[in-house]
């Protein structure tokens, strides 16, 4: 490689790293086609996953046990009463609400939606009390939308949780 040309790639790169913004909502071209999962549809998807592994003889990746440990640490939307595949239909109809929720702009009538990030980011915030500013502090790019909208959010988020609980 020679020098301008390991020039012209550290500059790209700063470049690139400058660009990427969550707050907002981009984060470079290698996340343009990925769908984001909160912590409780990851709990899901490696809960089936173990079964799986453990019905064909296999042991769990070490890497697999840690990131188990970390969504089951932070996932709150469990009910060791209701089935997988409840839950699942639950986290599924929550996340198909919020990735269709639209709100026009007050002044110029532009329909606004939720970004991926923010649809997980949302799902996370689980808290039955979560307030609209905290979800802002929070989740800083939801401040485009007017505070009804979020509260409107935050209901549809709080009702699928107490569905999920009871």
């Amino acid at each position: 490689m020679t020098m301008s040309s390991s020039a012209d790639k550290s500059q790209q790169q700063t470049s690139s790293q400058q660009q990427e913004n969550v707050a907002e909502l981009y984060f470079g071209p290698d996340f343009d086609d990925i769908q984001f999962l909160s912590n409780a549809q990851v709990a899901a998807f490696l809960k089936v996953s173990a079964r799986g592994a453990v019905d064909r003889d296999q042991e769990l990746h070490d890497v697999y046990r840690k990131t188990q440990r970390y969504v089951d640490r932070f996932n709150t939307m469990t009910n060791s009463e209701k089935d997988d595949q409840e839950l699942v239909g639950e986290l599924d109809n929550l996340q198909d609400a919020l990735t269709t929720f639209r709100k026009e702009k007050e002044d110029d009538g532009e329909e606004m939606e939720l970004h991926g990030s923010e649809v997980a980011a949302l799902m996370n915030l689980v808290a039955t009390d979560t307030m609209v500013e905290e979800a802002i502090a929070l989740i800083p790019s939801l401040s485009r939308f007017p505070e009804a909208a979020i509260d409107e959010i935050l209901d549809l988020i709080r009702s699928t949780m107490i569905r999920i609980v009871s």
